[in-house]
């Protein structure tokens, strides 16, 4: 079977093989969420819940960062 592209990505990231929670690996699938939905907003520029949302992970991937 194959894999999904987010598991591929987040074996790049992760310390060890159950690793899903630490701040590298959040970072790397927040950066792909808000890469998906910045492409969704591009096509339904109206939908502002969406945006509000991305704001949010955009707010969340900063505050990560900067623990790291």
């Amino acid at each position: 079977m194959a894999e999904s592209s987010e598991t591929l990505s987040l074996k790049e990231f992760q310390l060890h093989d159950k690793d899903t929670g630490s701040a590298d690996v959040q970072v790397a699938l927040l950066t792909r969420r808000i890469e998906h939905l910045t492409e969704h907003l591009k096509t339904y520029r109206k939908d502002h819940s969406s945006r509000r949302g991305l704001l949010k992970m955009v707010a969340q991937r900063r505050s990560l960062l900067d623990y790291l």
